[in-house]
């Protein structure tokens, strides 16, 4: 009887932690302990172990078991745990060889029967167990398509524990991941159903949206029903270029943790589009959860699109909530067990009509709702929530005549997508050797010092700015709308033209 020690991970939101597990077989009353403060899924495992050793013919000790999981300060959660501590309490046993389960990591859940079941959050895992160096990270078969989108990194794949203790005992070549089992979403590719050209009657409203896709920034669009404002933005995601390696590992880390990668399909090259129906609750966009934090709407639109339809029917505080991860680019979930942080860059669209009717008074219809009640309708978008906003467009309805005079004129997605494309490239020249690639993430210091426009350019800005017109947020706002329009314009700087331009977008004048 001795002591065995391996390896595995904990889940701190998107981010690893290394976790020893430790088995000791010795002297005492027969039974198994587990200490390190494990929850109760994770207390779960000492069944879940015993009747897969024993079903996998291999003797369960007849003895004092007691499993340690070091640091004993960090808390425990889920069942990602067991194979690690089937194996611990395997090696100290000395069915397999202590010195060969001491530097992999184990990640997966065990059923009955000894099979390994995939488990959540294996990418944010491994990404963890990587920063350790060359490692080996055991995982279910399941898991192998995500698990191998870290490089550097050896994974093991097994279906069930006797195919891993065959080779932990032999010291043969390790499984290797079978080339079906991952296939990546093909770059470049997007819904086939869904094109920019399908939208006529709303140049300005077009025009807004291919700024916003080239600079990263946030829209509101404002209108009768019936005028296109959710089919631009379910289009928006068409004009995004592919997500860059480490944005797409990101992204993928998420969805991950959340549960909800597409099968066959681990990583997300493509930006996502998450829509939350108006009822949703503050913890289903900002994350939460009673025991273990779950990623929200905004971390789940993380490097992609997060799309508010009918803005005003939302909860006032859901709203609100949407301020502190709009200017940090994350959100931290705090609980009684202690706090969690999730990644939240989004681009934030939002739809609204202009009052509860909806009756659209420019085209002879009455609007029967009084000032005060249209007043109190658009006033549950908060005055901050809309500083944080970069353009403003509103959205009327087109006659016949317009409609046919538009079509003309429509540009297919990829069309707008190529000039979206050449005008990121000219800002990621620009922002070369920074943290930043895009207009919208360029913070105010940075901005004001390095990219100012110039003084005939700012003239107009700094006059909206003194009549209360514009706050300094919103000065910033216009700044980087200015440098997106210089970009489509393939210009070095935003000049007089772009920076009004901007102003207006800013201001919401079409």
């Amino acid at each position: 009887m001795a002591v065995a020690r391996t390896r595995s991970v904990a889940l701190m939101g998107v981010s690893g932690r290394t976790v020893e597990v430790e088995a000791d077989v010795g002297n005492g009353l027969a039974g198994i302990h587990l200490i390190g403060l494990p929850d109760t899924a994770l207390s779960e495992a000492r069944d879940r172990v015993r009747s897969a050793m024993v079903n996998s013919h291999y003797p369960w000790p007849d003895a004092r078991i007691i499993v340690s999981l070091f640091p004993a300060s960090l808390p425990k959660r889920g069942s990602q745990f067991d194979l690690a501590i089937a194996v611990a309490i395997l090696g100290a046993a000395g069915v397999v060889p202590a010195e060969r389960i001491a530097e992999p990591f184990f990640l997966g859940e065990l059923g009955l029967d000894g099979r390994l079941r995939p488990v959540r959050g294996i990418l944010p895992s491994v990404l963890g167990a990587a920063k350790h160096g060359d490692v080996t990270v055991v995982v279910p078969s399941a898991n192998s398509a995500e698990a191998v989108l870290v490089p550097d990194v050896q994974v093991v794949p097994v279906a069930d524990l006797r195919q891993l203790v065959e080779w932990l005992r032999g010291g043969a070549d390790p499984p290797k991941p079978e080339a079906e089992e991952f296939v990546e979403t093909p770059r470049g590719s997007s819904s086939t159903d869904l094109d920019l050209a399908d939208v006529v009657g709303q140049p300005v409203a077009r025009r807004a949206l291919e700024v916003c896709a080239a600079g990263g920034h946030n829209l509101w669009m404002l209108g009768p029903p019936g005028t296109g404002k959710t089919m631009l933005a379910e289009r928006l995601p068409t004009l995004l270029p592919d997500l860059e390696l480490d944005h797409a590992l990101e992204v993928t880390a998420i969805h991950s943790v959340a549960g909800v990668l597409p099968p066959n399909a681990p990583m997300m090259s493509r930006p996502p589009f998450v829509s939350p129906h108006h009822t949703a609750t503050s913890a289903a966009i900002i994350g939460g959860g009673s025991t273990v934090v779950r990623p929200g709407a905004v971390s789940l639109a993380h490097r992609g699109i997060l799309f508010m339809d009918e803005a005003p029917e939302f909860p006032r505080p859901v709203l609100d909530a949407l301020r502190q991860p709009l200017e940090s680019g994350r959100v931290t979930v705090s609980r009684a067990a202690g706090s969690v942080t999730f990644p939240a860059r989004f681009m934030l669209i939002l739809a609204a009509n202009p009052c509860p009717c909806a009756q659209a008074e420019d085209q002879g219809d009455t609007c029967r709702c009084s000032p005060t009640v249209r007043r109190r309708y658009l006033g549950r978008l908060s005055g901050p929530l809309l500083d944080r906003i970069d353009m403003k467009v509103t959205a009327t309805r087109s006659s016949r005549r317009e409609l046919l005079a538009d079509r003309q004129f429509v540009e297919t997605s990829k069309t707008v997508a190529e000039r979206v494309l050449m005008a990121r490239e000219r800002a990621a020249k620009r922002l070369a050797g920074t943290q930043w690639r895009s207009n919208a993430e360029i913070p105010s210091s940075v901005l004001h010092s390095d990219y100012r426009p110039s003084a005939e350019a700012m003239r107009p800005m700094t006059a909206c700015l003194d009549s209360g017109a514009l706050t300094a947020r919103g000065l910033d706002r216009a700044v980087r709308v200015a440098w997106t329009l210089a970009d489509l314009s393939d210009k070095d700087a935003p000049g007089q033209d772009e920076t009004n331009t901007a102003l207006s977008f800013w201001l919401g004048v079409s």
